[in-house]
């Protein structure tokens, strides 16, 4: 998708850099996009107007350092986003080593940007312990979840999409994966699970996305397992909706590091959520607390199939009462209209304590 250099939103005027991404196929091609988006943004934020508050994310993971630069030659306030905490996750997930340059050079830049970081939001209760166990900062510390790609909640029959119909999955139960195929949200419980059931004709595994992990996917070749592409967004709301049952993975060595954000989308669509992966983690509360499904432990097959099992055999009317449940989580903790003003009240905050 490419978007316009300028735009406007009611009283707010969009300038977009020129060039930010080449896309993920491969890490060669996110680093150079990175690269280029960190250079210009950094001239944005040196040519013109001064900025009065940076609001900076960790993504691309280097974007800090156009804070960091633009901060300093213009004393401007830095509002610190984590999205997730690098080079944690390089590390946990095994890409880089804790004493490698580049993790070292990650962790420099963190601790720098902190020094001039009014305000830093993060994403759930197990970053902001993990980061505080980690940094020391003076900054003032907010825990604002996410919101997906879907701000309203939707009341869609699975049966109803054009998703559904479109790849041949009526009459069948769809457990979908939807989102990235990472290192980070491990599918092998999953797929182990899915060969087991292979003969069971009521089941259809769906997944739907991108990355390292689709290979895995794919190489498996079972007859029950429908691999697609990302969607459009337009249609996120349909693919979605044309799921029985979601899974949302986790590792075990990723609580406080990543907060996947899937959870959302699948709160907004109404479905019964299957959670793989650490007992201690936002996920993991939110299945709990609003009693949406179930919360099991990676290599835990056995407990993955009877939980398909049990979710397929649930009537209209429980499966009803869940997808009530989710609507009215989405509604009462996570409603993105609120969760903007939240992180938008933060930002102009940080401007008042200068």
């Amino acid at each position: 998708m490419r978007f316009a250099a300028r735009a406007s939103h009611a009283s707010v005027d969009v300038h977009r850099v020129s060039v930010g991404s080449f896309g993920k196929t491969s890490l060669v091609t996110r680093l150079v996009g990175s690269l280029l988006f960190v250079a210009n943004a950094t001239v944005r934020g040196l040519v013109g107007r001064r900025p009065d508050v940076i609001l900076v994310s960790t993504v691309p993971p280097m974007a800090p350092l156009a804070a960091l630069v633009v901060a300093a030659l213009r004393r401007s306030t830095v509002v610190h986003w984590l999205m997730d905490l690098n080079p944690d996750q390089a590390i946990a997930a095994g890409l880089v080593r804790r004493s490698s340059i580049n993790a070292r050079l990650l962790d420099w830049l963190n601790c720098r940007v902190l020094r001039r970081c009014q305000t830093l939001i993060v994403l759930d209760a197990q970053m902001a312990e993990r980061f505080t166990a980690k940094t020391q900062t003076s900054a003032r510390l907010l825990v604002i979840p996410p919101w997906g790609g879907i701000t309203k909640a939707v009341n869609r029959d699975p049966s109803e999409t054009a998703f559904r119909a479109a790849n041949g999955l009526l009459d069948r139960f769809v457990v979908m994966y939807s989102g990235n195929h990472s290192l980070v949200h491990p599918l092998e419980t999953l797929l182990d699970a899915a060969e087991q059931m292979q003969d069971d004709p009521r089941f259809v595994f769906v997944f739907v996305g991108d990355g390292h992990g689709k290979t895995s996917v794919e190489d498996r070749g079972l007859p029950n397992v429908v691999s697609l592409p990302y969607q459009p967004r337009e249609t996120l709301a349909d693919s979605l909706s044309a799921a029985d049952l979601h899974v949302v993975t986790m590792g075990d060595n990723m609580v406080g590091v990543v907060h996947p954000s899937k959870i959302y989308g699948v709160l907004a669509v109404g479905r019964p959520v299957l959670f793989i992966g650490p007992a201690t983690s936002h996920v993991a509360e939110i299945v709990k607390n609003h009693r949406l499904g179930w919360s099991l432990r990676h290599g835990d097959v056995d407990g993955v199939t009877a939980a398909l099992r049990s979710a397929v055999e649930q009537t209209p009317a429980e499966r009803a009462t869940v997808s009530g449940r989710a609507r009215a989580a989405l509604e009462q903790a996570f409603d993105p209209s609120i969760l903007r003003e939240r992180v938008a009240d933060a930002v102009l905050e940080a401007i008042s304590r200068r």
